[in-house]
This record gives C-alpha cells, structure tokens and sequence, in this order.
C-alpha cells in the first residue's frame, strides 16, 4: 500500500507523455506523419539535418511504443512505409498546439 501511494503521489503526466515524444526528432516525426503515410525517403527530406541512422532509430522507437505502424511490402525494389497509429492520432491536439505556439513565437 504504501509502494503504492508513492507512485500515486509521484506520477507526472506531462512526463509519461514526454517518455514516448521526448528527444529531439520524435514529435517532428510525428508532425510529418499526421497527414498520411510516408516513406522513408520522404520522412528523410522534410527533416534534413537527421541521419537516416538517427532517422531508423526514432522511427524504431515510436514503433516500440505503438505510436507509428511500418508497413513492409514485398517488391522489387522494397518499400516500406510509416504511418501513425490511433494512439499517434491521439497526439493531434498536442502537435497542433505545438505549432500554433512556434508560428506565435517564431521571432524569438
């Protein structure tokens, strides 16, 4: 009980939802995955000062953590792409409000 009450009295949620979108690149992912499927490549170029090796681990982790579906088909040559889950699309709000406050302030 007591084990309990700590982690009741602890719990933040601002940094459970950090834990799955922290860092630097996931919500920009994140950001350019809202509006429908990408592929690698395109995820590539909308941000390109991330290393495709950086770009496959984040991309791998917001898998991990059910955020983002990878869909491999089996041609020639390969394609792959990413989509966002409906707990990536739960996260709507939170990117929306991310980019108004950046348009709001992009002067700073």
């Amino acid at each position: 009980m007591e084990q309990k009450l700590q982690n009741e009295n602890t719990y933040c949620p601002v940094s459970k939802t950090l834990s799955f979108i922290g860092g630097r690149w996931k919500v920009v992912i994140l950001f350019y995955l809202q509006n429908g499927k990408r592929r690698f490549g395109e995820i590539a170029a909308r941000i390109p000062n991330i290393s495709r090796k950086v770009l496959t681990e984040q991309l791998k982790e917001l898998e991990a953590d059910g955020l983002i579906k990878r869909e491999y088909f089996k041609e020639i040559p390969p394609r792959v792409e990413y989509s966002v889950t409906t707990l990536g699309l739960s996260l709507n709000n939170v990117l929306k409000e991310m980019e108004n406050w950046g348009v709001q302030n992009k002067d700073l």
